[in-house]
């Protein structure tokens, strides 16, 4: 019981290493948030997989919004309707985890990485169109908002695929290496 607590420790020291990295110089959308989630949906309890990685995102949103991005908005923000369209997606990433990563391989691994970032980019992406005025409400409008939003894809893609092997592989390399543990 002692080593599945400091296993416990370990997997959230790392997710708030994967939250830090919303808090350094990095590309648009080039984060270690998506991988938060996919590690949590194969670490933590089912109980605490989509709450947890939800916390973490939404409590690293409170600090960039109140502090870092504090002069685009007009007083504190606790939360926005763009944002409940990130975490939707969010959410529905670490779905796509708890049920790609069962078993932890490096093709599960990739499929989880890739299926949700789609998933995620179908519906943050929407949620651009309909909380955006910029969009109109039409079909037209809607391609409008996926196409902008293409080139912030490829980068979330990315991350998370990277950010998955190292989060996982390292916490696959701790748990063997020092808790003697193998994966099922």
């Amino acid at each position: 019981m002692k080593q599945e607590k400091q296993l416990m420790l370990v997997a959230l020291g790392m997710m708030v290493i994967a939250m830090a990295s919303r808090f350094i110089p990095h590309w648009y959308n080039f984060t270690a948030v998506g991988a938060m989630g996919l590690f949590g949906a194969a670490y933590l309890p089912k109980k605490y997989a989509f709450i947890i990685p939800l916390a973490a995102l939404w409590i690293s949103d409170l600090i960039l919004n109140n502090v870092i991005y504090a002069s685009f908005y007009n007083g504190f923000v606790w939360f926005s309707l763009r944002s409940l369209f990130v975490y939707i997606g969010f959410l529905a990433l670490v779905g796509v985890g708890v049920l790609a990563l069962k078993q932890i391989s490096g093709r599960q691994i990739l499929s989880a990485s890739i299926m949700g970032s789609v998933v995620f980019f179908l519906i943050s992406n929407f949620g651009s169109f309909v909380v955006d005025p910029i969009y109109p409400k039409t079909a037209q409008g809607l391609g409008a908002s996926y196409l902008a939003g293409i080139p912030f894809f490829w980068n979330t893609l990315l991350a998370n695929i990277i950010y998955a092997f190292l989060f996982i592989g390292s916490f696959e390399w701790i748990k063997r290496r020092y808790f003697r543990i193998q994966s099922a």
